[in-house]
């Protein structure tokens, strides 16, 4: 089987890793750079992707591993490949709904997915206004399509929570604020493929305050799931409709609440706490992929109103009409 995994570099060492798992399987795996990718388009029924110029040659599946730093050029080129009816490891729309934050979160919680409160104003004065919406400090500060390691901030206190805002909202960038049990101290991040949960961690982030990130720095711990937290994870992602997905819940005295799905997780750190290879049930996905498994993102091509929970009944009318004689 020829796989192509789109990536910025082969030295990436999650791409390294299905690479490597995929040679390890008997397969021919080629890493291309998704902006060395050019795509030409005329209108008629084939379009033809190049590589540097030269015309690519067929592949059987397709693994996208788009940066956020190229996400509109990147997604164009797995949505080329789709178009194609190459089988696809996450399909541009998915990849794209779970990297709007506020939107994914949308959606979960229309399909009755508990996440923790969550606030999004543009101006830092009425964010600061709507702490006590999520439950005071400390809070999570979320750029609103920020980057999985840079992404989230924890602010332990009304002080660094101003600084954040203003330093944030000055650059341009629109941010959500979400409530943050500091009982817990932890997370939970599952990861999810075709549709299983595969593996589970705990990540304890290191005590701090601006600086961190609940992923920089963090400690993982290999962790059992619950019934409760594996059915939350795996709906998550067949809703949001990726094959791949890391799906990160808060534990809040044992009942799981959804803050955030990425497309793209880091796989050696996981890999590292569990012992278990995680790049193995990607390449078999891709290969169920190829060989006609259904695909996760077919339960999520629903129009937008199929997607919105049924309305409430509506009250009775009184029906106005001529009477009769």
């Amino acid at each position: 089987m020829k796989i192509t995994v789109l990536s910025r570099s082969a030295s990436i060492s999650s791409t390294r890793r299905i690479v490597d798992a995929g040679r390890a399987r008997g397969h021919r795996v080629r890493v291309l750079n998704p902006l060395r990718v050019q795509m030409h388009l005329d209108g008629g029924s084939r379009a033809t992707l190049f590589y540097d110029r030269k015309k690519l040659t067929p592949t059987d599946v397709v693994i996208p591993r788009i940066a956020l730093s190229i996400s509109t050029y990147g997604l164009a080129v797995v949505n080329q490949f789709g178009l194609a009816r190459v089988p696809l490891v996450n399909h541009a729309q998915a990849i794209a709904q779970s990297r709007n934050k506020m939107r994914a979160l949308q959606l979960l919680s229309a399909h009755g997915i508990d996440i923790p409160a969550t606030v999004m104003a543009r101006d830092a004065a009425h964010l600061k206004e709507m702490v006590g919406l999520v439950g005071g400090v400390p809070v999570l500060v979320k750029l609103l399509q920020g980057q999985e390691k840079h992404g989230v901030m924890v602010c332990e206190s009304l002080q660094s929570l101003e600084a954040a805002l203003e330093a944030v909202l000055g650059l341009g960038h629109n941010i959500v604020m979400q409530e943050y049990v500091r009982s817990t101290g932890q997370d939970v991040r599952v990861l999810v493929v075709g549709g299983e949960a595969v593996a589970a961690v705990l990540r304890k982030p290191r005590p701090g305050r601006l600086s961190h990130t609940l992923n920089r720095g963090a400690r993982l711990e290999a962790l059992e799931l619950s019934p409760s937290h594996r059915a939350t994870a795996e709906k998550v992602a067949r809703l949001v409709g990726l094959e791949v997905a890391a799906v990160d819940i808060l534990d809040v005295q044992g009942q799981p609440k959804v803050f955030e799905v990425n497309s793209s997780p880091a796989l050696l750190e996981m890999e590292a706490a569990t012992g278990m290879d995680l790049a193995t049930p990607i390449i078999l996905r891709a290969e169920a992929l190829v060989a006609g498994a259904t695909p996760v993102w077919s339960a999520a091509l629903e129009t937008p109103q199929a997607l919105l929970p049924p309305p409430p009944p509506r009250k009775s009318q009184v029906k106005v009409g001529v009477p009769r004689s």
